[in-house]
């Protein structure tokens, strides 16, 4: 029998094989009508479509066409992250008379950086102008020492090594790291400043009963002092207003620890909020929150309605109290899975989110309150210097930071099979992260990023980007009105924000924590 087996030649098992595949499909199968109807060709037809997106990606799609990231973004990310040349010769290829292209009108003399300056020293240096919990008299009060952070991205959502390689990065490059929802993992400790997020699911700071402690917070803030505010999740870009399942086999004893949940059991996050319901219990829980904790204490929000809006204005007006900070996060989706409705359809774009609530804000002249982070496929240069001039003071951005580590944009994260080994718990997956080298190109594409960015600032005539009045950009609108500036297009003009000189934001007793211990060290 062996022998007659091993005398088959290769090309009789695979006649046999494709006639047991054939038979199957023609006789048992019934699931899908293609292959029952074409065997052969319709397994390939069904092969060809599964590797679609990687067609296209390589050799269909041209330099500006793919979405949500071009390979032009996608490149450029890259070459920064690994600090090589990350220019384009013979001129752009992009349309620049396409609508929303941005256009940074420069000043006929640039700035330039005198002798002494922090920005002789360290080029990227470009700290938040504002500091978080000043007005309101936080007990700790924060300046992010950058004005780009790495968004709210969870571990669960992304793998341990690719949050140790983003915080150890943050790090390397003073800048913060956003837990997202999941809970504070020991891979969030490796050096980076952190805002410590929550959402419906009260992960890692929660109670028996799935409502929030704030016992365990303040604990949990206590024992880790690179917790530096608090976040609260009213929504996300990716899927607002809509809750989620953490599936109990997705749940593993470490997780579990971290997020305090049961192993292998199901856990619901809702849409809704358990510990507050109203505007007004929102203000009295963030204010509770900053009176046990001392910290700086934010929402984030994709933005729709503003009617509650409106009313957390007010009552901010009134009582003089409020949140520290505030997130804006674009509508377009993000690092979160959701349905496609949600995605493409539900809340409004970062522009247009972020220049209404804006002017919610700055009708009432509450805006030198509040912190203004902007969190929408801003991690580029001219996308930043437009933001700031919106009335940003910090952007967080979530994949551009993934792809800076390797994401490859595969655009697979919902199926646990990343194959960079970023979005997944795939052990062997995610043995392909060399985290030290990661965290070196996690704060390289910061640098570099910074580095741009302030070198634009120049050019228009500023020394820090918060300077960037909404007159210093212009975006193409339509056929009949071919181009406006900012103020022209969206109907306001941001307030303008204190500024004194860079040498004031060096010399600041609560700038991040790595860029003090590097002064006391000098």
């Amino acid at each position: 029998m062996i022998d007659f087996l091993l005398s088959v030649s290769w090309w009789g098992w695979l006649l046999f094989i494709v006639g047991i595949v054939v038979i199957r499909d023609v006789f048992f199968q019934k699931a899908h009508t293609i292959s029952h109807n074409f065997p052969l060709v319709g397994h390939f037809r069904y092969w060809l479509e599964s590797i679609g997106p990687e067609m296209r990606q390589y050799f269909v799609a041209n330099n500006r066409e793919e979405l949500p990231f071009n390979r032009i973004e996608r490149g450029w990310i890259y070459a920064s992250a690994k600090k090589e040349n990350n220019y384009e010769g013979f001129g752009t290829d992009r349309d620049i008379y396409a609508h929303q292209h941005i256009f940074v009108k420069n000043q006929m003399m640039a700035y330039e950086v005198p002798e002494s300056h922090p920005n002789q020293l360290d080029k990227s240096f470009i700290p938040c102008a504002k500091i978080m919990g000043s007005y309101n008299k936080r007990r700790k009060p924060y300046r992010p020492a950058s004005v780009i952070n790495v968004s709210a991205m969870s571990f669960g959502s992304l793998s341990a090594a690719a949050v140790e390689a983003l915080n150890i990065g943050v790090s390397k490059a003073d800048a913060y790291h956003n837990t997202g929802e999941g809970g504070l993992s020991p891979y969030h400790k490796q050096g980076g400043d952190v805002i410590f997020h929550f959402g419906t699911g009260y992960f890692g700071v929660r109670s028996e009963d799935g409502n929030l402690s704030i016992e365990k917070l303040k604990k949990l803030v206590d024992n880790n002092p690179c917790i530096k505010a608090i976040e609260i999740k009213l929504s996300q870009g990716a899927k607002p207003g809509k809750g989620g399942v953490l599936p109990g086999a997705k749940i593993t004893a470490e997780l579990a620890e971290i997020r305090g949940v049961e192993i292998g059991k199901d856990v619901l996050s809702p849409a809704t909020h358990k510990a507050f319901k109203t505007v007004p219990e929102l203000m009295e829980l963030i204010e509770k929150i900053a009176e046990e904790t001392g910290l700086p204490v934010g929402i984030k929000g994709a933005i729709g309605k503003l009617d509650l809006w409106e009313q957390l204005a007010d009552l901010m007006l009134k009582t003089g109290k409020g949140p520290d900070f505030i997130t804006v996060d674009g509508g377009e989706g993000g690092t979160g899975a959701a349905p496609p409705s949600f995605a493409d359809h539900v809340s409004l774009p970062w522009v247009y989110a972020f220049s209404s609530l804006y002017k919610v804000f700055l009708s009432r002249e509450l805006t030198d309150r509040i912190v203004f982070i902007g969190s929408g496929k801003l991690g580029f240069p001219a996308k930043a210097a437009m933001a700031f001039a919106m009335g940003a003071d910090c952007i967080n951005v979530a994949r551009e930071a993934m792809m800076s580590i390797g994401c490859i944009q595969a655009q697979v994260c919902h199926t646990n099979r990343c194959p960079s080994g970023i979005a997944t718990q795939s052990k062997w997956l995610q043995n392909g992260i060399d985290v030290p080298l990661k965290s070196d190109r996690l704060a390289q594409y910061f640098k570099s990023f910074r580095k741009e960015f302030l070198e634009i600032t120049h050019a228009a005539g500023y020394e820090h980007p918060c300077q960037f009045h909404m007159e210093d950009i212009q975006v193409n609108v339509d056929d009949t009105d071919l181009n406006r500036d900012l103020r022209s297009t969206y109907k306001y003009q941001k307030n303008p924000v204190s500024f004194n000189g860079m040498q004031e934001l060096f010399d600041c007793t609560y700038l991040g924590r790595n860029i003090i211990t590097q002064k006391n060290n000098n």
